[in-house]
């Protein structure tokens, strides 16, 4: 391949989710070809990420507008609180148009293995927030992982005095679904969350 500049791009861009070794020159050749159209754009793009988005001070969102766009959006319903593990869920659930309360980015899972404890999210920013009255309710909308369980769990322990009701996001059987390629632990949530028709 070329010059070390080359070699340190193809080495950045690999680091990227869904993107290996040879996916990443790909790419490099690909921003090489299109100089003017796409790499210069695109460097000039990413240096003013870099220096405008910044996490939320109050939910941990990224925006360039402190409080964040969701927080300061007078539309939004306060008395609700949707509480994610990162910022791309929190997204995830604004693409579908179906939340429209507030959010809480925790910033990862608790893990005894990576050693991630408490202190390591921002749960203690979650208190505060619903000890601070106007919030009735608080959605758990953690992964389906044993992380993500284990951090439901400890948050809900952490709420339990505030009086809020908790909630969680149900787990089951997928829209399209069909049973015979779900898993055991998917047919086993969707029967324990099923309900009345």
């Amino acid at each position: 391949m070329g010059g070390p500049e080359i070699e340190r791009l193809a080495e950045l861009l690999a680091r990227l989710p869904g993107l290996g070794p040879r996916s990443a020159r790909r790419a490099v050749l690909h921003l090489l070809k299109h100089q003017e159209t796409l790499l210069r754009p695109l460097a000039a793009a990413l240096e003013q990420t870099a220096e405008s988005v910044k996490a939320c001070a109050t939910c941990g969102n990224l925006d360039t507008v402190e409080p964040c766009s969701v927080c300061s959006d007078p539309r939004r319903d306060r008395s609700t609180l949707c509480v994610v593990e990162e910022v791309g869920d929190l997204w995830a659930l604004e693409r579908a148009g179906v939340f429209g309360g507030l959010y809480h980015v925790l910033g990862g899972t608790l893990s005894a293995l990576d050693g991630v404890g408490p202190e390591d999210l921002r749960i203690a920013s979650l208190v505060s927030r619903t000890a601070a009255g106007g919030v009735e309710e608080v959605i758990l909308a953690t992964n389906a992982t044993v992380d993500g369980q284990t951090t439901a769990h400890y948050v809900t322990d952490r709420l339990e005095e505030s009086g809020v009701k908790i909630s969680r996001l149900a787990l089951g059987v997928p829209i399209g679904g069909e049973l015979d390629y779900l898993d055991e632990g998917t047919l086993g949530a969707a029967l324990k969350a099923r309900r009345d028709v």
